[in-house]
């Protein structure tokens, strides 16, 4: 797996640029490129057998059976042992995370500078990239403009939703301020914190009228909201107050479960990426902030906990649950790894699982009609895999080919 320690220097400001500009020598958009698949997950539950998928201008324009006639345009054979299938979508992803020069989780008094941030989250978007996630969301950090900016300049990550900064306290006169002045800020969603770390125990720590504030006040937006919650109790607030999502719900119940399912409120629940990534990092968090004995002993405990979530979650009739892993410096690049711990831990049916990643997470994004699913008049966003992960859902780790938005970028 890709390592993603960084050491961000002029070299490799230079070396970024230069990959950059490989990745950008792409067709015009007036090409057609084929991409002949004879296996294809269309990302809704289907598989496609021995089909040409014909992309134009950047997105799919015809899906046909093959034949033996070489059709018209660029040709890209992923015939044989690959399966082809959507982009992969994380619906919660920290890009600006990363490790320093001295080896250590990166904050703000360790010396480092904006620019080197902003290079460290850029490798983190290509390495996201290149193992196939071609749309993420994150939650949480004001340098998501730049480097979205970057990112769509450059050609060399995935499509990036932010929150900007997430919200966590306050009066509920000044979180109605806060969100409103997110969407002026540019942001496409709201992340709320409604209960403590997992490390500090994850009880509520908003009231239901702070929690209904934001909630409210993000819907009169045009804003979705996404709420980090674990508790039972902060999970019934968030949920009753209709917020739109929940992330992390380790400690979640059958009735929790079940009430997202009747309210349609979003589960985006992590397997174990997130924390055995701590805990295999631990020397490079250890004694910043909650990153302590008893914070890494509550996340170890937390690891079967989260499993058992996610198996009554899929379990669950009506629950939407989205994919969304919480990777953070350490871990970027093995984004998938929530797919095999879905599977092998909380028994999800592996084609279950690949749905949430691609339509069912594009859905809970707004962005359902646009990426997701291997369709005609959608994005052309595109992997395969080297292998059948319906037999096999390790092969997830293999990503042999990635186009996003029509182009080439492995």
């Amino acid at each position: 797996m890709r390592s993603a320690r960084l050491v961000v220097s002029a070299a490799a400001l230079i070396l970024i640029a230069g990959v950059a500009a490989a990745f950008t020598r792409a067709p015009s958009q007036d090409d057609t490129t084929v991409i002949r698949a004879s296996t294809v997950l269309d990302g809704a539950g289907a598989t496609l057998k021995d089909v040409d998928i014909t992309v134009r201008g950047g997105k799919i324009v015809a899906i046909s059976k093959a034949t033996s006639k070489a059709p018209a345009g660029t040709i890209i054979d992923l015939r044989g042992n690959k399966t082809v299938l959507p982009g992969l979508i994380d619906a919660h992803s920290h890009l600006t995370w990363y490790f320093n020069a001295q080896g250590r989780y990166h904050t703000n008094a360790d010396g480092e500078t904006p620019a080197q941030g902003l290079a460290a989250a850029v490798v983190n978007a290509h390495a996201t990239l290149m193992a196939g996630f071609t749309t993420v969301q994150s939650p949480g950090s004001p340098e998501d403009l730049k480097v979205r900016e970057m990112v769509e300049a450059q050609g060399n990550g995935p499509r990036i939703l932010t929150s900007l900064q997430a919200l966590q306290n306050g009066d509920t006169a000044r979180l109605r301020s806060l969100v409103q002045q997110r969407k002026q800020q540019g942001a496409d969603l709201i992340k709320l914190f409604a209960s403590a770390s997992i490390r500090d125990g994850g009880t509520q720590t908003l009231t239901a009228e702070q929690v209904a504030a934001v909630c409210g006040e993000a819907k009169k937006q045009g804003l979705r909201t996404i709420v980090h919650a674990h508790s039972a109790e902060s999970m019934r607030t968030v949920i009753n107050a209709g917020c739109d999502q929940i992330e992390h719900g380790v400690f979640a119940t059958q009735a929790e479960l079940d009430l997202m399912a009747a309210k349609g409120t979003w589960f985006d629940p992590q397997c174990s990426l997130v924390f055995r990534n701590y805990l295999d990092n631990r020397a490079k968090y250890d004694g910043i902030g909650n990153y302590n004995e008893a914070g890494f002993a509550a996340m170890e405990k937390a690891i079967p906990m989260a499993a058992e979530a996610i198996r009554k979650a899929w379990n669950t009739k009506g629950l939407k649950m989205t994919y969304g892993t919480d990777a953070v410096a350490g871990a970027h690049g093995r984004n998938a790894e929530d797919l095999v711990c879905r599977v092998q831990s909380a028994g999800e049916p592996p084609m279950h699982a690949l749905v949430s990643a691609t339509s069912v997470t594009a859905q809970s994004m707004g962005l359902g009609d646009k990426i997701g699913r291997i369709k005609v008049g959608m994005d052309a966003d595109i992997i395969a895999l080297d292998g059948d992960p319906i037999k096999d859902i390790t092969v997830v780790r293999k990503v042999g080919f990635v186009m996003r938005g029509g182009k080439v970028r492995q």
